[in-house]
């Protein structure tokens, strides 16, 4: 069976987009694959963190994880600082990476602009990218168009490394999902669902109350059209609504469109809103229930720990003694 690896970092809300986007899509790679989810923390301290709020998003996006789905008895979920060989692979894959192709990464350029001073973990981090992929000897790595450049990189670094020491690590491909439908802004439907947008109003968080999901998309931004039908181009925000009813109901779009004919958009809206809370209700029962257990939360993620644990350490192992470190 094929490995598949993917990592999220515990940063801010995970939203409508990300679920229908990525998580609802987790769930079908525990079936197929060898499947590893990380919650990528080390990651995250690249920028600064409040330590109290880090802790909690950690908890958090593991108890989103499995509320969408995630089986521990098929996959294993487990948080990247608990697990030393990222570190120790991190650094090693670091001494192979030269300093031209890290300051070319896009996403370094971006979040280094404006900053008088640059922290040094912002630009090392697509090594500790390709440690954690490589630890798990991941054949596919499913990821958006944000993180192709890093992965391209993971490849270069993981086919240097083998061509340095001979054979040791597995070179990944890089694997685009079906991509579970692109969910946009509800008040800029051009641009994409962003955790980070400014307007509240803008983002569903998978948390959001159904009050506060009503109201969200009772102020969507559509047209003055005042009929409902899909046309991306024309009608971007009627669009956006209907994809999400769609992604989450399982109902083709076209069939949605005779659902909706005749009626006022505030009947559409109303529509979409109640579909949306229905389908959250079962995953927030759970999330709720997993982050007020006694244990249940910790016994899975310290299960996770010791499988993640067993195998990484044998890679980096390998790693250590093909590099001749130690005394392997």
């Amino acid at each position: 069976m094929k490995t598949i690896f993917s990592g999220v970092q515990p940063t801010g809300t995970v939203t409508l987009g990300n679920y229908i986007g990525a998580f609802s899509q987790f769930t079908k790679f525990q079936d197929d694959y060898d499947a590893y989810f990380c919650i990528v923390d080390q990651h995250a301290i690249t920028v600064e963190q409040d330590p109290k709020e880090l802790k909690k998003t950690i908890r958090s996006l593991a108890a989103i994880y499995l509320a969408s789905g995630i089986d521990p008895e098929k996959a294993t979920l487990f948080i990247q600082s608990e697990v030393p060989a990222h570190a120790q692979a991190g650094w090693m894959i670091q001494t192979i990476s030269y300093l031209g192709e890290l300051e070319r990464m896009t996403q370094f350029k971006d979040k280094s602009a404006n900053q008088e001073s640059i922290p040094a973990g912002l630009l090392t981090y697509p090594p500790l990218m390709a440690a954690d992929i490589l630890l798990y000897n991941a054949h596919l790595v499913p990821v958006g168009e944000d993180q192709k450049q890093h992965m391209e990189l993971t490849r270069t670094l993981a086919e240097r490394f083998n061509s340095r020491y001979g054979k040791t690590v597995v070179v990944p491909e890089v694997y685009i999902p079906e991509h579970g439908a692109r969910i946009k802004s509800l008040q800029e439907p051009e641009k994409k669902m962003s955790k980070s947008d400014p307007n509240k109003k803008a983002t569903i968080s998978v948390l959001d109350t159904p009050k506060q999901i009503e109201k969200k998309i009772k102020s969507a931004v559509t047209d003055s059209e005042g009929v409902v039908r899909y046309d991306v181009e024309n009608k971007p925000g009627v669009s956006n609504l209907l994809t999400i009813e769609s992604a989450l109901s399982g109902v083709p779009i076209p069939e949605l469109e005779k659902k909706y004919e005749g009626k006022q958009y505030g009947d559409f809206k109303a529509g979409v809103a109640e579909v949306v809370v229905n389908h959250l209700k079962p995953f927030q029962d759970r999330y709720y229930e997993l982050m007020e257990s006694e244990d249940e939360l910790d016994r899975i993620l310290d299960e996770g720990r010791e499988k993640a644990n067993a195998v990484a350490s044998k890679t980096v192992a390998r790693m250590e003694k093909a590099m001749g470190l130690g005394r392997h």
